[in-house]
């Protein structure tokens, strides 16, 4: 009888957890809509929440273009997800977004090359790594995760105006909440630097990247939607000290997701057919959210486009 309870206990304490994951496991997209002729571009589809989305749309039907670094191991991927999907209608193009001028490569081979371009998912990333810079200088996090994306957003910009109706999502964070601003007096980290604030810097860069970009896009029939996917264990988190990760993984463990439930939102935000005039928003668990008052600022938002304007060499 004695050895009933710890059993009973042990039987108990893992069903209360199985429940609490299970409610915090958040939102699922429920849209049944199909992408039949519809060409959607993600970027970094090879792994993690991207690769998730990318078997999402390619079941949908869409034209899909996967652009990662690592060509071979996304062409495995595509190869994976046609597979699985019966979907042959999947590009791989070699894209680096901590080189400038792979991005203007890139963009010009799309223009070339494809008619139209339905979606944008602005997923690929770099998280807490050392400090290091881009080609062109910049710190790493801010120069792949924010300046990369926006200089690749706007040279496809036409190309999704000529779409319309066209979407962008964008992959922010909720680690934002830790920031206080953007810090437009040491841009590259170069006065001090913390991987963990740096990766943070860049989410808040993406929040304000895509409420300034919505402002520009009115009327033109392209929204764009910044989300966060939840806390999710990908590949993004390698550069994380072995003990360190393994106890966030344990201390956050019943609000972790796993990468198909990460890739919801995303998902939900490209294809759910009642935001298609829906714009300027922050999404989580496929909810809008309210982000965070400083992520609001739009004088930063506006200083912070203009700012990167003449990083990325739009203007002088």
């Amino acid at each position: 009888m004695a050895a009933v309870v710890p059993i009973t206990v042990g039987i108990g304490a893992f069903g209360i957890l199985y429940y609490i994951r299970k409610w915090f496991k958040g939102g699922v997209c429920r849209s049944k809509t199909r992408m039949d002729g519809k060409t959607v571009l993600i970027t970094g589809g090879n792994s993690g929440i991207g690769k998730e989305t990318a078997r999402d749309i390619a079941k949908r039907g869409a034209r899909l273009i996967l652009a990662s670094r690592d060509v071979e191991k996304t062409k495995r991927i595509a190869t994976e997800i046609t597979r699985e999907s019966g979907n042959e209608n999947i590009v791989v193009k070699r894209l680096d977004l901590g080189s400038l001028q792979s991005v203007r490569n890139f963009a010009a081979e799309i223009i070339r090359e494809e008619s139209h371009l339905d979606v944008l998912i602005n997923n690929a990333g770099v998280m807490c790594c050392p400090y290091s810079k881009t080609e062109e200088g910049f710190e790493m996090h801010f120069g792949v995760n924010h300046l990369g994306h926006f200089l690749l957003t706007h040279l496809l910009l036409d190309l999704l105006k000529k779409s319309a109706p066209s979407r962008i999502v964008v992959l922010s964070s909720l680690v934002h909440i830790l920031m206080f601003g953007i810090h437009f007096d040491d841009i590259n980290s170069e006065k001090s630097y913390n991987s963990w604030i740096a990766y943070c810097h860049s989410k808040l860069a993406n929040l304000m990247f895509t409420r300034e970009l919505a402002k520009k896009l009115k009327g033109t029939g392209v929204t764009v939607n910044a989300v966060h996917p939840g806390i999710v264990v990908t590949e993004l988190t390698r550069y994380l000290n072995v003990l360190v990760k393994y106890f966030v993984i344990l201390s956050l463990l019943p609000i972790l997701k796993n990468e198909r439930d990460g890739a919801q939102t995303s998902i939900h935000c490209a294809v759910a057919d009642e935001l298609e005039n829906v714009s300027g928003l922050y999404f989580s668990d496929c909810a809008p959210k309210k982000p965070t008052r400083v992520a609001r600022d739009d004088e930063a938002a506006k200083r912070l486009w203009e700012l990167s304007e003449r990083m990325v060499g739009l203007k002088e």
